[in-house]
């Protein structure tokens, strides 16, 4: 029976290219190898998965699958016109056959792989080499791809005497279609590989070095061209997609090519100036404070940001200073903090005297 492409991603026949993307995207996370090391069932729905997406994601392969390889028949048309059931597949093949359509199977590429993976803030601020393990199709070694149980071999196809074609006698019409027993390969299997179960490819682990680049970012995607599935019949490999996704760092937040962080201050550095310690991706930098700094008060470090991808100019750091009001004091710390209240009016807070002159304008 013919493999429901729909019904593996799980969205309806008429689903949107968004749609189908967002399915498969979905289910491959769900059944990634590398999440269920092990688990046979999850790897054959992997290859599933893919090999659904392969067909539904190309709208060419989509249209000839939606009209010769889906499960159920073709509904309406000219099956009741006494031309037998089947009519409107084999209506369809003449036309096919006549402009390029349906023939001997040829070449096909491979399928697109999609693979997620997680890397640390400093790794995507300076890049990075990371090695992967990917699942991959490779040759059946019991069969050595032949599909055929070891000490068998392909017979050839009866229904169309190992032509690949079938002739059909339609009134003054003689049309040749593609062979539907063998699907125009001449050669059928009596008895499928048992290790690969007739498809003549396994899953292996296939491991791969990807060079990440200085400046990606969560979402960030990679082509790795001709490393996705392998094609059919000698076609060309499908593509492999890393998608990113970048760990948060404890201090730095990330906006763009800009960083910033939030760096706490005493009260005595805040009111007299101080020169302190201020992180960044490459080093520790001294940064002067002027007396008087407030709470919120931004500092800017030229450069010391992340490159971007594109340009390789760097960004910049952001420092954002928290005043630390003390939490315990001692007795003398306490006294002297008592007595510089008693001495001290409004005009030594700035910030408190504007906000209490607003405050009577509002009220009156």
């Amino acid at each position: 029976m013919p493999k429901d492409y729909y019904r593996i991603l799980g969205v309806e026949r008429g689903a949107p290219e968004e749609e189908i993307k967002k399915a498969f995207r979905r289910m491959a996370h769900l059944y990634h190898p590398d999440k269920r090391k092990g688990d046979k069932e999850a790897e054959e729905k992997f290859k599933e998965i893919n090999e659904a997406y392969g067909v539904l994601r190309d709208p060419q392969k989509r249209e000839g699958y939606d009209r010769f390889g889906s499960a159920g028949a073709p509904a309406g048309g000219f099956g009741d016109a006494g031309f037998g059931g089947d009519f409107g597949d084999f209506f369809g093949d003449i036309f096919t056959d006549f402009f390029g359509g349906r023939r001997r199977p040829g070449p096909q590429a491979g399928a697109d792989l999609r693979y997620d993976l997680d890397i640390t803030f400093r790794e995507a601020a300076e890049g990075t080499a990371k090695k992967i393990n990917v699942p991959k199709a490779a040759q059946c070694p019991a069969c050595h791809g032949s599909r055929a149980q070891p000490g068998t071999s392909p017979a050839a196809c009866a229904a169309c005497a190992g032509t690949g074609q079938q002739n059909f006698q339609q009134g003054f019409f003689r049309i040749s279609k593609t062979c539907s027993s063998c699907r125009g390969a001449g050669t059928v299997i009596p008895s499928p590989c048992k290790d690969c179960r007739g498809a003549g490819t396994v899953m292996q682990e296939h491991t791969i070095t990807v060079n990440i680049p200085a400046g990606v970012d969560t979402d960030s995607r990679l082509r790795l061209s001709g490393e996705g599935a392998p094609g059919v019949r000698g076609g060309p490999g499908g593509d492999l997609y890393i998608y990113l996704t970048v760990e948060p760092h404890p201090i730095f937040k990330r906006e763009d090519n800009d960083i910033s962080c939030e760096v706490p201050i005493t009260f005595p550095q805040a009111t007299l100036g101080a020169e302190v310690e201020v992180p960044t991706l490459d080093e520790t930098v001294k940064l002067k404070i002027p007396p008087g700094t407030q709470t919120g008060k931004v500092f800017t470090l030229q450069g010391k940001g992340i490159p971007s991808v594109k340009t390789g100019r760097r960004g910049d750091e952001l420092v954002y200073i928290r005043i630390e009001t003390p939490a315990r004091l001692n007795k003398r710390q306490r006294e002297l903090m008592e007595e510089f209240a008693s001495i001290s009016n409004d005009d030594v807070f700035p910030q408190k005297k504007s906000f209490l002159e607003k405050v009577k304008e509002i009220l009156g």
